[in-house]
């Protein structure tokens, strides 16, 4: 029998996920990830500035680029691929398609019209990976699936297909646990949905010592019983969290070796941490308490209060959309019953101990965890391909309401509130008076015994019979001679990634960026840094253009 594949690619925000599945039988076969998105920064709205500065076409090649290195670590012969499911955000799609994006960079349909940008319809479609750059055989049929609305993307109609979200009674909400924020509530037959930018932290980015969910990562804290020192626990190599050491954490020494040494926390671990450290005393919302101002773990792991006020940002972001959400569509958090947790985050990360710093609403009764929603819906239509029309067909029945954040007072307000308590210390009585003061509602009771309910055990349930490839390397440099430069390396000392390096070409001073690593238009410290300010990100080049 002639050998016949397919591949489901999932373009997340903060890194990309293929997998290779057998059309006979369809199993599948491996599964390849990065560590990183190719494009700069740490949001969706990073990447499309980046495109919209430097050119789409320039964006949607260097996406294409790290696909294609993706798809060479997957165990199949590329030539024999026969149909491609790739899911994302409106924006992720958009550029992998090398399609207008100008509308999903602009609030409001008078600022729109002002620049002569309309809204595009982005319905299901099927393309030839040929017309798209793919290394894989060029009259393989890529399917794309639709979007609910403009801003309601192909991911967010994954969290609730792939789950009984869109099924289930009551007043439910569904968060997707990534940097962009994705989530809905549901109410009756109506669903409002909305997004923030969280940040990087709920995926263990911009914390000193974080890392993606891949082996070795810190998934997991908990205090044990009746001492003073925590139990980590830690993704093994098939990414299944499992008992890692047990730790003093005033000193980082290791008082229980564990079966998984660790490389790094990932932001489950660190949203673990925090809920850890509120509840033994060791620190209060933006301030450490311990002595050295730090928390350590072992392997050299710490956290300090710079890291907390980054996680703090996150869960502020998180915090005033749920409660924003709730606001606008008249319901009181209390009467939200249900949450379905998706992503990676969303898998690994303890509901009780999200639900203790905000992340999920406290009087929620239940929560469903159910992994990357997104990669199995590209995992479905790889082997129903009929299920496009399906799609499409659920994505136009859903009544949805997508609430613009960026303009609401609403979140505004919640948002103002929730980084006092996060960054500034604002104790959770201040908050609740400053919620009132806005009209918001306070703080629920926490609902100390919720039912969890696990559908999957890793983020990507079933890695296939080759296992997992971590792809690190996905960027390409950057380059430029900024004329002036004078080779002081302030922008070097300045980026927080160590994405960037300096160093003679010629007469002149080179200026490198590894684009998977800078953080985009959202950091620019290494153009403030710059003491003539003759660095601009958006005059750099690629390197192997010379």
């Amino acid at each position: 029998m002639a050998e016949r594949y397919g591949i489901a690619i999932d373009i997340g925000t903060s890194g990309l996920r293929a997998q290779s599945i057998d059309l006979a039988d369809k199993r599948v076969i491996a599964t390849a990830i990065t560590l990183r998105h190719p494009l700069p920064g740490a949001n969706v709205m990073d990447h499309l500035h980046f495109a919209i500065d430097v050119g789409q076409d320039f964006a949607h090649g260097l996406i294409i680029r790290a696909l294609n290195q993706l798809l060479a670590k997957i165990a199949i012969d590329l030539r024999k691929v026969e149909r491609v499911a790739v899911c994302g955000n409106p924006i992720q799609l958009s550029l992998f398609q090398n399609m207008e994006i100008r509308d999903l960079a602009y609030a409001g349909d008078r600022a729109k019209a002002k620049l002569g940008v309309e809204n595009v319809r982005r319905d299901a479609c099927v393309i030839k990976a040929g017309s798209l750059g793919l290394s894989l055989n060029p009259e393989a049929d890529v399917y794309v699936p639709p979007a609910v609305k403009h801003e309601i993307g192909a991911d967010a109609l994954a969290m609730m297909y792939e789950t009984d979200f869109l099924k289930t009674e009551g007043i439910a909400m569904v968060t997707d646990y990534g940097t962009n924020a994705e989530m809905a509530l549901k109410v009756g037959d109506d669903i409002f949905t909305g997004s923030a930018a969280a940040g990087p932290a709920i995926e263990g980015q911009h914390i000193k010592k974080g890392m993606l969910a891949a082996p070795g990562a810190i998934s997991d804290v908990e205090l044990i019983p009746g001492t003073a020192h925590w139990r980590t626990f830690a993704l093994d190599d098939h990414m299944i969290t499992n008992t890692s050491d047990s730790i003093d954490p005033l000193t980082g020494d290791v008082v229980a070796p564990g079966a998984v040494r660790v490389k790094g926390i990932t932001g489950t671990g660190v949203i673990a941490l925090v809920s850890t450290g509120l509840d033994t005393g060791l620190m209060r919302p933006g301030k450490m308490l311990t002595p050295q101002k730090v928390v350590r773990l072992q392997g050299g792991i710490i956290f300090d209060e710079e890291d907390l006020v980054e996680v703090g940002k996150t869960i502020a972001a998180f915090t005033a959309g749920h409660i924003t959400l709730a606001t606008e569509c008249g319901i009181s958090l209390k009467e939200i019953r249900s949450m379905y947790m998706s992503g990676a985050s969303g898998t690994y990360m303890s509901s009780p101990k999200a639900a203790r710093i905000g992340l999920v609403p406290g009087t929620v009764q239940r929560t469903v965890q159910a992994g990357n929603t997104s990669l199995a819906m590209a995992r479905d239509l790889v082997r129903n391909p009929e299920l496009l029309d399906v799609l499409q067909s659920t994505a136009n029945s859903i009544r949805a309401r997508h609430i613009m954040f960026a303009n609401s007072k609403v979140f505004e307000n919640a948002f103002a509130v929730e980084l006092g308590v996060w960054t500034q210390g604002m104790s959770f009585e201040g908050e609740d008076k400053m919620l009132k003061h806005f009209g918001l509602e306070p703080r629920p009771p926490l609902n100390r015994n919720i039912e969890v309910i696990k559908l999957v055990q890793r983020d990507i349930q079933d890695l296939g019979a080759e296992g997992l490839t971590v792809v690190e390397d996905i960027g390409i440099d950057l380059i430029g001679e900024p004329e002036g430069c004078i080779g002081d390396a302030r922008c070097v000392k300045a980026c927080p990634e160590d994405a960037i390096c300096v160093g003679k070409a010629g007469e002149l001073w080179r200026v490198v960026i590894a684009s998977d690593k800078c953080m985009g238009t959202a950091c620019r410290r290494c153009e403030r840094a710059c003491k003539l300010r003759v660095l601009r990100l958006e005059k750099l080049r690629i390197a192997e253009d010379g």
